[in-house]
């Protein structure tokens, strides 16, 4: 069935644009993964922080202790979609396409990379940074 195929590309972009949720994971492992599951909770977490500082300042230290969790699972769906989209095809075929191997992968998978390196990057720098303005 052509609807079994798992395509690299999809799930790099996936990974990209609602990694946060672990829509990338749901994608290749159904709903059973448990990882997947873990994505979203702290990812909430983050962005009720980013509300309470919206709200009330700088000064909230829960504020503090929640957004770093949001930069954690942005960086963490991105390097999930930085490894998909550099695993070899074949490699790939053999995990997630047993039955049928997909289509080479092309440069969807290689633009992808490229996206979540920098967005990866900069959004790890700045979670850094954040935590250690606090902390220091």
């Amino acid at each position: 069935m052509k609807g079994d195929t798992k395509h690299k590309a999809v799930a790099t972009w996936l990974a990209l644009l609602v990694g946060v949720f672990g829509l990338h994971r749901f994608y290749l492992h159904g709903l059973k993964d448990r990882w997947a599951w873990l994505f979203p909770l702290p990812t909430l977490l983050g962005l009720v922080g980013l509300q309470r500082m919206d709200q009330l300042g700088q000064d909230d230290r829960l504020a503090w202790a929640l957004i770093p969790l949001l930069g954690v699972s942005v960086v963490a769906a991105l390097i999930g979609g930085i490894v998909y989209g550099l695993m070899p095809d074949e490699r790939w075929n053999a995990r997630f396409n047993r039955a049928r191997p997909a289509p080479a992968s092309g440069w969807g998978a290689v633009i992808g990379v490229v996206v979540c390196l920098f967005v990866g990057g900069t959004t790890l720098m700045a979670t850094i940074a954040f935590s250690a303005q606090r902390y220091f």
